[in-house]
């Protein structure tokens, strides 16, 4: 199992990088899935590149993944209709004999109907793929891109989470759980909701900043309103805003709130903390000399 080759769709960005790097790790060979030879060149060393885009004919589909074993499988943020872009690389990895799809779903997603990920997952269970769902909570790394110039430039963390608690997970924890569970029997048709093993409030998490970056970062609390109206200055579009606007009224139910030791059990290493991210990712959020 451990020499079988991965196709990993996503492998240029935050997770997907993660779960080639650990592949790679573990001695696994590595396909990722590139629109263009821009793509191609952010790939980490040692990853084969080839060419596949979400929408391809279903024969397009089957020829890159010829060769492969697994499937990483994850949704760009710009797909809503899986059903026409995701639906088809599932039927064409059936086809092709890929003996495991890992998916990249959502937290909470058994609950939530209405989102993508569910429809992936029960479309998974209906056409009985040979699935694994890694259901993961906030990441940390909202915190290093989303929204990292505003605590860079102005010291603070703008979100509308109130009072509330999340058990923020790191996405290279992610990473090392999907090649985890490549490389090991038993988690075929199994689903995995993965968090930290921490649960902090975004004052927790401002008061860790400004320990790791030696200046105040402060958790400005915003209200819902004032969140949603400072995005539509910023150029926001109205899908984003609906987006943010569900997934913070989750936040404040505190949903996301809840730790687990899932990425202990499942890479045999506890989940990383936030001040380790934070010390790991500092440089983000450093002011330029001057």
């Amino acid at each position: 199992m451990a020499n079988d080759v991965v196709f990993v769709t996503g492998a240029t960005g935050i997770v997907g990088g993660g779960v080639a790097r650990s592949l790679l790790e573990r001695g696994v060979p590595v396909v990722a899935a590139v629109r263009s030879e821009a793509d191609a060149a952010r790939l980490p060393e040692g990853v084969v590149a080839r060419r596949f885009e979400f929408g391809m004919a279903p024969a397009e589909i089957e020829l890159a993944l010829a060769g492969c074993d697994r499937l990483f499988l994850m949704r760009p943020p710009a797909i809503e209709d899986v059903r026409t872009f995701l639906f088809p690389v599932i039927d064409a990895a059936k086809r092709r004999g890929i003996r495991q799809i890992v998916f990249l779903s959502l937290q909470g997603v058994q609950a939530n109907r209405k989102t993508p990920h569910h429809a992936v997952e029960q479309y998974l269970r209906e056409t009985d793929a040979p699935y694994t769902s890694l259901r993961p909570n906030f990441f940390m790394q909202n915190l290093s891109t989303t929204y990292a110039a505003e605590i860079r430039d102005h010291d603070e963390i703008f979100v509308p989470a109130g009072r509330s608690f999340t058990a923020f997970i790191d996405a290279e924890d992610i990473g090392r759980v999907a090649a985890a569970v490549f490389t090991s029997p038993g988690h075929i048709r199994k689903a995995y909701t993965l968090s930290g093993e921490q649960s902090l409030t975004y004052s927790h998490v401002a008061r860790i900043l400004t320990d790791v970056l030696g200046r105040g970062i402060r958790y400005a609390r915003p209200s819902e309103g004032e969140y949603l109206a400072r995005l539509e200055e910023q150029g926001a579009p109205a899908d984003y805003l609906a987006v943010q606007k569900m997934i913070y009224r989750v936040v404040r139910f505190n949903v996301s709130a809840f730790p687990n030791r899932m990425v202990r059990k499942l890479t045999g290493r506890p989940a990383t903390t936030f001040r380790e991210f934070a010390e790991r990712e500092r440089r983000v959020w450093e002011r330029p000399a001057g």
